[in-house]
């Protein structure tokens, strides 16, 4: 593979140095709720995805901290510019405005207090320039924003300087404690004990209900959303996509799980037995609309009669075969349709029942969700958005991330791999809940979102991470990458991602560290989570729980300004 051109429409990372330096800095991600470090430079490579954001920074935080070396000679020269000095104080550090880059790890801080006249936000640049030798100039810019507020007591509060190896904190003076200031430490000291003794008290409690839970195989994964309001929209804003899709075929009976590779080994008689326990008679079942349509697959609005009243019926998902479908087509679909079988969560959808009468083209049924396929419904609101801005908002996309992050996270918690997570396998009700499917019919439904690179296989070659591309190496940090796709499908209203990618091409530009464009109106912050999901070692990128307490705490600060 050759290295590609860039493409305007694509960030890349790769800038080449002539020494060794890294910056390492940890306050961001420490911010958002993701157990990392955030790497600006490392082994000569400029990270211009972190350079590029204006992070902010939390009131009570007032020190940066990175880490650096230099393997080779690297002058530098720090400085700093405030666009609001009335708000904070101009910015020190613990080392000096110019000298050269330390040969090992050294920490070096940046102070940022607020002065505490006015309330208002604050935006920092830190400046480095790096000089090797006189045609090697190097300049990086670090933007922090901090909101501050006005203080009551004036009274100023000064750092004490100390080593590049010691953390700074504030002088509040010296003076000799009264006794009402005892007491008043001494109260604050037992509320913090007596609260910490009933946290442990109630994690304990939450470890032993989490296990029992565990035990009888129906986890309903409370807490991961906890504290979540639905946003309130009005339906009338909303067009209906038509097609469901991939609606999850999940059951409380025993998981038909079969890796992508034993699917071909599998025959159309085995695959009946493994769902004879849910399998109804055809009579049951009335076909109505034909909501989405393939090659060979169809996928029908359907009606289900009680089996003990017959006057009594609910609306299904009908996912079927044409006449002409070949058996491994039919044997692909049933097998597919039973990889999420088992498992229960507000955020899957259960496969409900089968027809696999002889004669007959087997049929899967699946509850009925009223919007349908998430894709086709984003696209239809991308062509409302021009005659209704308002249509959908930020925080309904974000509320809808959260509850796919939540049931990505309890399959990572039962260690099932999704592989082909994206919008066109989840699909969303009038209430705007979400449910993530299986992937049966997608690429038959959905054939420009799927590519053959020569292995005979069609696979989702532009929401798969790197591993998977290279080595078919599929594990929680591969969904995690695939979740990042997803949550940019979100963003843009159903575009599709690298369009202008050669499939054959993906793992190359990849490697070189390009990725999809922030989308338009796309928050710093929403797309940096997206950034992380999309980091080449699959250590480094955050896990699914990490990721709905981010989006929520993201979803909460959206609604306090709405």
């Amino acid at each position: 593979l050759h290295s590609p051109r860039p493409d305007p429409g694509l960030f890349v990372f790769h800038f080449q140095q002539s020494f060794n330096l890294h910056l390492i800095s940890n306050n961001f991600m420490s911010f958002a709720g993701l157990d990392a470090e955030l790497y600006y430079v490392r082994d000569d490579i400029v990270n211009h995805y972190a350079l590029s954001f204006t992070l902010p920074v939390p009131s009570e935080t007032n020190s940066l901290h990175f880490t650096w070396h230099s393997k080779t000679k690297v002058d530098y020269r720090l400085g700093f510019h405030v666009e609001n000095p009335v708000a904070m104080n101009q910015p020190r550090s613990n080392v000096s405005s110019q000298g050269e880059v330390p040969v090992v790890p050294s920490v070096f801080r940046v102070d940022l207090f607020c002065s505490g006249k006015i309330d208002g936000e604050a935006v920092l640049t830190v400046q480095l320039n790096l000089t090797i030798h006189a045609n090697n100039y190097t300049v990086l810019n670090f933007k922090r924003r901090k909101m501050c507020y006005k203080r009551i007591d004036s009274e100023p509060k000064i750092p004490i300087p100390l080593n590049n190896n010691t953390l700074q904190r504030p002088d509040y003076g010296v003076t000799t404690p009264t006794s009402s200031t005892q007491v008043f430490y001494i109260s604050v000291s037992v509320c913090c004990i007596v609260i910490f003794l009933v946290a442990i008290i109630l994690a304990i409690l939450h470890l032993h209900s989490m296990k029992r839970v565990e035990m009888e195989d129906s986890v309903s994964d409370s807490g991961s959303s906890q504290g979540l309001s639905q946003p309130s929209t009005q339906t009338t804003q909303y067009l209906r996509a038509d097609t469901p899709n991939n609606a999850a075929p999940v059951t409380s009976y025993p998981s038909l799980r079969i890796e992508k590779n034993d699917l071909r080994s599998v025959t159309l008689m085995e695959a009946k037995a493994k769902v004879k326990d849910i399998a109804i008679s055809r009579e049951r079942v009335t076909l109505r609309d034909v909501l989405h349509e393939g090659t060979f697959g169809r996928i029908f609005h359907g009606v289900l009669l009680d089996e003990k009243d017959p006057s009594k019926e609910k609306q299904v998902f009908v996912k079927t075969v044409k006449d002409h479908a070949s058996e491994v087509q039919v044997t692909m679909m049933l097998t597919e349709s039973c990889k999420l079988r088992g498992l229960h969560h507000r955020n899957l959808l259960p496969i409900s029942h089968v027809c696999t009468e002889d004669g007959e083209k087997p049929m899967v049924l699946l509850p009925f969700m009223a919007w349908g396929n998430l894709k086709l419904f984003l696209r239809q609101c991308k062509l409302a958005e021009a005659n209704n801005p308002q249509a959908i908002s930020q925080q309904d996309l974000v509320y809808m991330a959260i509850q796919i992050a939540c049931g990505m996270s309890y399959l990572a918690r039962r260690e099932v791999i999704h592989k082909d997570l994206a919008a066109r396998n989840c699909v969303i009700d009038d209430n705007m809940q979400v449910k993530i499917t299986d992937n049966a019919l997608a690429r038959d439904l959905f054939p420009m979102d799927y590519h053959c690179l020569g292995d005979n296989e069609n696979r989702p070659v532009r929401w798969m991470a790197l591993e998977s591309l290279l080595n078919n190496d599929f594990s929680s940090a591969s969904d995690v990458w695939a979740f990042g796709v997803t949550l940019w499908e979100l963003m843009t209203l159903g575009q599709t991602p690298y369009v202008d990618i050669d499939p054959f091409e993906m793992s190359a530009y990849l490697k070189d560290g390009y990725r999809i464009a922030q989308p338009i109106n796309c928050p710093d912050e929403l797309f940096a989570v997206m950034a992380c999901c999309w980091a080449l070692d699959p250590e480094e990128r955050p896990k699914f729980q990490q990721l709905v307490q981010c989006l929520t705490e993201f979803h909460a600060a959206l609604g306090a300004y709405v």
